[in-house]
């Protein structure tokens, strides 16, 4: 009797043993669904995938797209060669020349800076204040921009990384000689999403003539659907 509870009690342990070590392994093989967002604009639509490993960034960034904030918002701060900018609250029906870029929906999101997300061409990037106000890094509660940047030659990215005090690895030497970018801004803004469709229409914006502040002449509106 003995001998039997005995055995009894392994193959208890032993069966529960075997269902715990294969649920982790089948969530596991769940492939984690990847969020693409839809950008129209005036010049064109461009589509951007959310990365998941930066999560408070990618759902704050749904929160506000499936909200409707970005609809009707321009893009209020462009730089040929460098980037664009939108998602200031305060540029929905801005008079003409009003200078914009504070706008702000009163929170900040943590720094989510990721191995490997680098502010190549395409990326979607949170913008934020300087680090004098803001040594944390925190990004703009609605506030993005997309790189256009350039493409590096690797004496040139050397050079950069001296001036900087950093190295380069070979992630992003490949990719800023190749694709371009901009490699200045890697690991200080929270880099949360690529857009994998429309690149041609960043050139487009970064082209415009630009005014006071750099604000296009013309205004450049958006609109945002989460793509399910």
């Amino acid at each position: 009797m003995k001998v039997k509870k005995i055995t009894f009690l392994m193959l208890f342990f032993a069966t529960l043993a075997s269902c715990t070590a294969q649920t982790p392994k089948t969530q596991s093989n769940m492939p984690e669904k990847k969020y693409r967002v839809l950008i129209e604009t005036s010049l064109g639509n461009m589509t951007v995938e959310l990365y998941n490993e930066t999560p408070k960034h990618r759902d704050n960034f749904i929160k506000l797209v499936k909200e409707g904030f970005y609809d009707g918002l321009i893009f209020h701060r462009v730089i040929n060669n460098f980037m664009i900018q939108g998602g200031d609250p305060n540029s929905k029906n801005a008079a003409p020349g009003t200078m914009l870029g504070n706008g702000t929906l009163g929170y900040t999101v943590p720094a989510e800076f990721v191995q490997g997300l680098i502010h190549k061409k395409g990326a979607l990037a949170a913008a934020r204040q300087g680090d004098q106000v803001n040594p944390t890094k925190a990004s703009s509660s609605c506030q993005f921009y997309i790189v256009q940047g350039n493409v590096w030659t690797a004496e040139n990215l050397q050079r950069m990384a001296m001036q900087m005090g950093r190295t380069f690895d070979k992630q992003q030497i490949d990719t800023y000689t190749t694709v371009g970018g901009t490699p200045h801004l890697d690991y200080d803004y929270t880099v949360f999403g690529q857009v994998v469709d429309g690149l041609d229409v960043i050139d487009k914006i970064a082209a415009v003539r630009c005014g006071r502040g750099d604000r296009p002449i013309e205004d450049i509106t958006m609109k945002m659907t989460v793509l399910e």
